[in-house]
Protein backbone atom coordinates (compact mmCIF):
# COMPACT_ATOMS: atom_id res chain seq x y z
CA UNK A 1 0.00 0.00 0.00
CA UNK A 2 1.57 3.85 -0.81
CA UNK A 3 1.28 6.43 1.70
CA UNK A 4 -1.49 8.08 -0.43
CA UNK A 5 -3.67 4.64 -0.39
CA UNK A 6 -2.99 4.52 3.37
CA UNK A 7 -4.08 8.08 3.60
CA UNK A 8 -7.46 7.73 2.07
CA UNK A 9 -8.23 4.58 3.73
CA UNK A 10 -8.17 6.28 6.79
CA UNK A 11 -9.90 9.52 5.95
CA UNK A 12 -12.83 7.00 4.77
CA UNK A 13 -12.92 5.57 7.98
CA UNK A 14 -12.57 8.80 9.84
CA UNK A 15 -15.78 9.87 8.07
CA UNK A 16 -17.86 6.50 8.24
CA UNK A 17 -17.38 6.67 12.04
CA UNK A 18 -18.53 10.68 11.74
CA UNK A 19 -21.54 9.61 9.77
CA UNK A 20 -24.79 9.76 11.24
CA UNK A 21 -26.05 6.53 10.13
CA UNK A 22 -23.06 4.55 11.41
CA UNK A 23 -23.99 6.73 14.98
CA UNK A 24 -27.19 5.12 14.62
CA UNK A 25 -26.21 1.56 13.69
CA UNK A 26 -24.10 1.68 16.41
CA UNK A 27 -26.61 2.94 19.17
CA UNK A 28 -29.18 0.56 18.12
CA UNK A 29 -26.47 -1.89 18.27
CA UNK A 30 -26.20 -0.83 21.83
CA UNK A 31 -29.39 -1.40 22.35
CA UNK A 32 -29.72 -4.66 21.01
CA UNK A 33 -26.75 -6.29 23.00
CA UNK A 34 -28.39 -4.66 26.21
CA UNK A 35 -31.37 -6.68 25.09
CA UNK A 36 -30.04 -9.58 24.66
CA UNK A 37 -28.05 -9.57 28.16
CA UNK A 38 -31.40 -8.74 30.03
CA UNK A 39 -33.55 -11.32 28.38
CA UNK A 40 -30.69 -14.25 28.59
CA UNK A 41 -30.18 -13.46 31.99
CA UNK A 42 -34.23 -13.41 32.57
CA UNK A 43 -33.97 -17.26 30.75
CA UNK A 44 -31.05 -18.35 32.36
CA UNK A 45 -29.36 -19.00 28.98
CA UNK A 46 -27.46 -17.10 26.18
CA UNK A 47 -30.41 -15.98 23.51
CA UNK A 48 -27.93 -15.32 20.83
CA UNK A 49 -27.36 -11.90 18.82
CA UNK A 50 -30.13 -12.90 16.06
CA UNK A 51 -32.90 -13.74 18.51
CA UNK A 52 -32.36 -11.35 20.75
CA UNK A 53 -32.07 -8.78 17.49
CA UNK A 54 -35.37 -9.81 15.89
CA UNK A 55 -36.78 -9.91 19.42
CA UNK A 56 -35.96 -6.43 19.96
CA UNK A 57 -37.29 -5.45 16.60
CA UNK A 58 -40.45 -6.55 16.89
CA UNK A 59 -40.62 -5.17 20.25
CA UNK A 60 -38.60 -2.00 21.16
CA UNK A 61 -37.23 -0.67 17.96
CA UNK A 62 -40.13 1.37 16.73
CA UNK A 63 -40.39 3.34 20.61
CA UNK A 64 -36.65 3.52 20.84
CA UNK A 65 -36.52 4.87 17.49
CA UNK A 66 -39.39 7.92 17.89
CA UNK A 67 -37.39 8.44 21.58
CA UNK A 68 -34.24 8.96 19.69
CA UNK A 69 -35.29 11.09 17.56
CA UNK A 70 -37.34 13.39 19.90
CA UNK A 71 -34.34 13.14 22.04
CA UNK A 72 -31.91 14.27 19.17
CA UNK A 73 -33.82 17.20 18.25
CA UNK A 74 -34.34 18.81 21.39
CA UNK A 75 -30.77 18.25 22.67
CA UNK A 76 -27.63 20.75 22.05
CA UNK A 77 -26.31 20.96 18.37
CA UNK A 78 -22.99 18.93 18.20
CA UNK A 79 -24.64 16.31 20.89
CA UNK A 80 -25.86 12.80 21.33
CA UNK A 81 -27.64 12.15 23.69
CA UNK A 82 -29.05 8.77 23.91
CA UNK A 83 -32.68 8.14 25.54
CA UNK A 84 -32.74 5.24 28.13
CA UNK A 85 -35.82 3.09 27.25
CA UNK A 86 -37.38 0.59 29.67
CA UNK A 87 -36.82 -2.50 28.99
Amino acid sequence: MTMTTTTETNGSREFVKQSSLYQEFLAEREEILKHKWIESERLGYDIGFERALLDWIRKHRDSWRAARRAQLSTSPAGTQAVPFVKK
